[in-house]
């Protein structure tokens, strides 16, 4: 028995959307419906991202953003709504990671960076959607995490320290909005094959490790993260909300 999740006609916003993560979150919401909006900080890559979607016969527009600048922040959600007329999927997929390496070794700049763009950029986002998800039937709020939020990861300390906040980020939000019908929750990948942690699985040590100590004995793919976060966004997760989604492959258990 197959099973079919239609989200049609709602809209979807993707920071970080061209690449990895946050393109197999776009496909997948598209495919079941939606009208996606994918954001990042490069012309090339958004013109890419969109092109490759829609050759799939996807609704798809690609905006220019750095979710790291206020005033782009701004722009990017005034331009979705110009764009479709509402807002009910605020997927928070940007993440930055400039550093690999012990906490004492962290300098202010990046840690600055690391928090920007992993934690005050999808508070800042999450709180210039909501009046449009208050709007909407599904309104909802998608944070991507890592495992890393839920038990610190060797040499990314400070990365760990940022998904950890935006783990209690998700859940201080779901408790506030729920009474707007505003559901809001976190998936927390593993290892995943994207170029985002192409230092970590490029490692074959690292890998090995990973593959021993995780249940399934394999690393994840982005299209696995895609088709659970739509799972998480939809009518099938209709009473979930300040929930922390682990695809790990069982490696936190």
């Amino acid at each position: 028995m197959s099973f079919s999740i239609d989200i049609t006609d709602q809209v979807a916003l993707i920071t970080g959307g061209t690449k990895g993560i946050g393109l197999a979150i776009a496909e997948k919401l598209a495919e079941a419906g939606a009208k996606v909006v994918i954001a990042s900080r490069r012309i090339d890559t958004v013109r890419k991202a969109e092109q490759m979607l829609r050759d799939k016969g996807l609704e798809v527009t690609g905006q220019i953003c750095n979710v790291g600048d206020e005033d782009d922040r701004k722009r990017l959600v005034e331009e979705v709504v110009k764009l479709h007329g509402q807002l009910d999927i605020l997927v928070n997929n940007a993440a930055a990671n400039p550093v690999f390496g012990k906490v004492e070794d962290t300098e202010p700049w990046a840690f600055a960076k690391i928090m920007a763009i992993n934690v005050e950029a999808p508070f800042e986002l999450a709180k210039l959607a909501l009046p449009y998800l208050k709007e909407s039937t599904f309104g909802n709020v998608l944070n991507v995490s890592s495992i890393g939020g839920l038990s610190p990861e060797p040499q990314l300390g400070i990365y760990s320290m940022s998904k950890a906040a935006l783990n209690s980020l998700t859940k201080v939000l779901a408790k506030e909005w729920g009474r707007y019908g505003v559901r809001v929750n976190a998936v927390c990948p593993g290892l995943i094959q994207t170029d985002f942690s192409e230092a970590l699985w490029s490692n074959e040590k690292l890998v090995q490790h990973m593959k021993q100590a995780t249940p399934l004995g394999r690393i994840g793919q982005p299209s696995e993260i895609g088709q659970l976060s739509l799972a998480i966004v939809s009518g099938a997760a209709g009473y979930c909300t300040g929930h922390l989604f682990t695809a790990d492959g069982g490696y936190t258990i």
